[in-house]
């Protein structure tokens, strides 16, 4: 009978009375939860409501929530003063939890992966092993070992309904370099092949903890397109991000609707005070930068004054001749005397800015109403230059960049790839934080590349004063970690669309970012015929018909309304 037999010469009775208070304790337990199981079943619904308040909380907006509980704190007060106002309050409220807490007991009794959700998640876990094993684990059960449990590493994981993996968070050894953005790199890449590259995912590393938690995010909207936003002067906005990226809020309509929604913005500020005065966008052919530049100039033309300079030739031929439209260049005689008027122009400004903060007096409005200079592909035309042996017109831009931000005058560049590695030696020197380039420091400055320093090439000054940098288009994270000073925390699709990519302004987090659409309203090759028409409906009638090919950039003083390209010093 083994160990559980009864012992020669005793009875049952010295044995019976534990079992006996054993079965009455079990009993009794189980009627004091037969009798507050309503109580437990409330409670839980109360737990819930307590979450989603918490979570709606936390996604409104902060200049909402204080008009939210001034309503709230009226909604309490009236219900109180009512006749059974706080019974039917309760009532009300218990019903809530009751429908709240529907059907709790039977998910927690489904929780947990299926059998393909489990062998997903051995795979990952399989495949995590070469990267997170340690040689020499004491112990008998190592947290990442070839034949073991995914259990012992996954913490928490969330697969949709067609049982791809949403939500991951693993625990990793403390021995892994995760303070490394290289081997990070490598883990992730691993993940996202696992999980799917149809998706993007965002990777968030408790360096403390030694956590990593995965999620798969939303694909960004792409149907909002260029429109009159709402910004305060000053402000102008880049994109669409993340909804738990920003903590604003701006009312837009979807293209072809009249339905407002509100989503996350990307807002630039620019002006005398802003941290990051001037733009750099780089991407790949196709990748939206033109657009980004277009979207700006929309928004810039409605309170200042925009001077394009357009490198491709043709993709801003639609702002000639319009209001808030100085000129638009891009013939190589045109840009080099828009640029030297540019100068001229931010010279004028300082000395009028000193000059009124000498004598106590406002600054002028001139001085105050904002410039923006655009520039497209500048690499072209310093080719073109190079070509005829005249200066590169790009060497123009380092006075504005320079003191553009006290003058009120903006740049903004957008570039591709080959020409930026061909003339301001990208990724020779790896990333550099742009909160710490200077007037004489570049992107990868001191790895003997000439032209990264502000008194080098001819982009070095654009490197190290366009601190607001945007990368477009399903580029590396190495190539992409250049231009930003920092890897981004999500890796891009392989099919991103046209103006998919991320931003980063002066010193803050990397930002998923989705530029507006923003087509040329006369080219029917680009976009739809429900986003020119909103791009054309954002253009003012003009003023003045575009100069013919082949005349003279150059107007006279006080001819028209473009600027005056020769003014007189002093």
């Amino acid at each position: 009978m083994g160990r559980w037999a009864r012992k020669p010469g005793t009875g049952g009775a010295a044995a019976d009375p534990p079992r006996r208070w054993r079965r009455a304790l079990r009993a009794g337990t189980d009627g004091v939860l037969d009798v507050l199981h309503p109580l437990l079943f409330l409670a839980r619904g109360l737990g819930g409501l307590c979450r989603a308040g918490r979570n709606w909380w936390s996604r409104t907006p902060r200049e909402r929530r204080g008009p939210t509980l001034g309503l709230a704190s009226v909604c309490l007060l009236l219900t109180g003063l009512l006749p059974y106002g706080p019974a039917l309050l309760a009532v009300a409220l218990l019903a809530a939890a009751a429908w709240c807490a529907r059907g709790t007991g039977h998910r927690e009794a489904e929780a947990g992966p299926d059998a393909a959700g489990e062998a997903r998640l051995q795979a990952v876990y399989e495949a995590l092993v070469p990267y997170f094993a340690r040689t020499g684990e004491p112990g008998p059960h190592p947290l990442y070992a070839a034949g073991g449990a995914w259990r012992r590493a996954v913490e928490d994981a969330s697969l949709t309904a067609e049982g791809r993996i949403a939500r991951l968070l693993l625990r990793y050894p403390a021995s892994f370099r995760d303070g490394e953005p290289a081997e990070r790199l490598r883990v992730e890449r691993l993940l996202v092949a696992k999980c799917g590259r149809s998706r993007e995912y965002r990777f968030d590393w408790d360096e403390e903890r030694n956590r990593l938690t995965m999620r798969a995010l939303r694909p960004l909207p792409t149907t909002v397109g260029a429109q009159p936003f709402v910004t305060a002067p000053g402000e102008t906005v880049l994109g669409l991000t993340d909804p738990d990226a920003v903590w604003r809020r701006m009312p837009v309509r979807v293209t072809g609707a009249d339905t407002l929604y509100e989503v996350p913005p990307v807002i630039w500020r620019t002006g005398p005070r802003s941290t990051a005065a001037h733009l750099l966008a780089v991407g790949p052919p196709g990748s939206g930068t033109s657009t980004l530049l277009r979207s700006i100039a929309t928004q810039a033309m409605r309170r200042g004054d925009v001077l394009v300079v357009d490198g491709c030739g043709g993709e801003f031929a639609f702002l000639s001749g319009r209001p808030g439209v100085l000129a638009v260049e891009s013939s190589l005689a045109g840009v080099a005397a828009s640029l030297e008027w540019l100068g001229y122009e931010t010279e004028r400004r300082l000395r009028e800015v000193s000059r009124a903060r000498q004598a106590g007096l406002p600054v002028p409005p001139d001085v105050r109403r904002p410039l923006w200079l655009l520039v497209d592909r500048p690499s072209m035309l310093g080719q073109l230059a190079e070509a005829e042996g005249g200066r590169d017109p790009r060497e123009l831009l380092r006075l504005p960049l320079r003191h553009g931000r006290a003058a009120g005058v903006t740049v903004a560049v957008a570039e591709q790839f080959e020409g930026i590695d061909r003339t301001d030696g990208v990724g020779a020197g790896g990333p550099v934080e742009p909160g710490g380039l200077g007037d004489s420091g570049g992107f990868g400055g001191g790895v003997g590349v000439r032209g990264v320093g502000d008194a080098g090439g001819p982009g070095g000054a654009l490197w190290a004063h366009a601190r607001a940098r945007v990368v477009l288009g399903a580029v590396s994270p190495e190539r992409a970690a250049e231009v930003l000073g920092e890897a981004p925390p999500t890796l891009p699709g392989p099919e991103a669309p046209a103006g998919r990519g991320f931003a980063r302004l002066g010193s803050g987090p990397v930002l998923r970012l989705q530029v507006p659409p923003t087509p040329d309203p006369f080219d029917e090759t680009s976009g739809t015929t429900a986003e020119r028409e909103a791009v054309r409906a954002l253009l003012p009638e003009r003023t003045a018909e575009p100069e013919a090919a082949g005349s003279d950039p150059s107007p006279a003083p006080g001819s028209g309304p473009g600027p005056v390209f020769s003014p007189r010093r002093g």
